[in-house]
């Protein structure tokens, strides 16, 4: 099935991705994954202020934190594949194929799910994706503190790849100027 939007968006994504570990290498491999967990949340927060302030006073976009979200998601995956590391450089060809990778797995998942809820996401506003993504975070953050351990939730993983699915939305809402005001204000 094809996806043109969300293709669109991914490549977005990992462009930026690849130009930022041109200019910092993987210097995110020191950090523990709740030390990634918490830059997706201060990501997702800021939306959320904007949406609830209805301005902003940093030039950043909000397109440009849900594609920070996207990132943040795939390279918590990554970091939770490799495990934290303070000299362990990886060789672009192979952090490139584990980013792309990771995002065919999300893809694949979005595949799915958009059958069988038949893009429910369409008619979701931009702030309950923001919402949903903010309750994520908030499941695993009990998940880090229950140490990995669930008794019937999805994994850490699992909501990664439903963030990287609700960023990737957002970020099609806003490209199509299908944006809301985050109060109730339908696109």
């Amino acid at each position: 099935m094809s996806f043109p939007e969300y293709d669109s968006q991914t490549s977005k994504c990992r462009e930026v991705f690849v130009k930022k570990t041109h200019d910092y290498g993987t210097s995110w491999r020191v950090m523990r994954i709740s030390s990634l967990i918490d830059q997706i949340f201060i990501k997702a927060q800021r939306i959320r202020s904007i949406e609830e302030k209805g301005e902003q006073k940093i030039g950043d976009s909000i397109e440009s934190e849900y594609l920070g979200i996207v990132n943040y998601s795939i390279l918590t995956l990554i970091q939770m594949d490799l495990g934290e590391s303070f000299d362990d450089e990886i060789e672009d060809g192979k952090l490139f194929a584990m980013y792309d990778s990771k995002a065919a797995e999300a893809k694949a998942l979005m595949e799915k799910k958009n059958h069988d809820y038949g893009e429910a996401w369409r008619d979701m506003w931009i702030s309950s994706l923001t919402d949903v993504i903010l309750s994520k975070l908030l499941r695993i953050r009990q998940i880090i503190t229950n140490k990995g351990k669930t008794l019937v939730s999805e994994g850490i993983d699992a909501n990664l790849y439903d963030m990287i699915n609700y960023g990737i939305f957002a970020m099609i809402k806003l490209s199509e100027g299908r944006e809301d005001k985050g109060q109730g204000t339908k696109n």
